[in-house]
């Protein structure tokens, strides 16, 4: 089994779920959750307030780059929160699923 890599992004509600069904539908996420949030953040000298939807999307580490990178394509935000995380430990038939599901 490979290393695998969390991967966290937000996005507004409906971009959500394009964003989530591309990343599995090209195979590189096996899986992404989607929750409802509301964020809090400065944007040019201003606080903002937005309702968003945050992508948790499971993957393996060597094809994290090109995920995110799928996401920089497919998101509306000039500058779109994309983080990843590498997952430490992991219920092993879980990661094995994962293996399974990413190319």
């Amino acid at each position: 089994m490979g290393e695998y890599t969390l991967i966290i992004t937000t996005a507004p509600p409906g971009e959500a779920d394009r964003i989530a069904q591309a990343l599995v539908e090209e195979r590189l996420a096996a899986c992404v959750n989607i929750l409802p949030v509301r964020s809090h953040f400065l944007w040019e000298g201003k606080l903002s307030r937005e309702n968003e939807e945050m992508l948790l999307a499971k993957t393996r580490s060597d094809v994290a780059e090109r995920a995110c990178r799928r996401i920089r394509e497919l998101h509306s935000y000039q500058l779109p929160e994309i983080i990843a995380l590498e997952i430490a430990h992991g219920h092993e038939p879980y990661l094995r699923w994962i293996d399974a599901s990413v190319e």
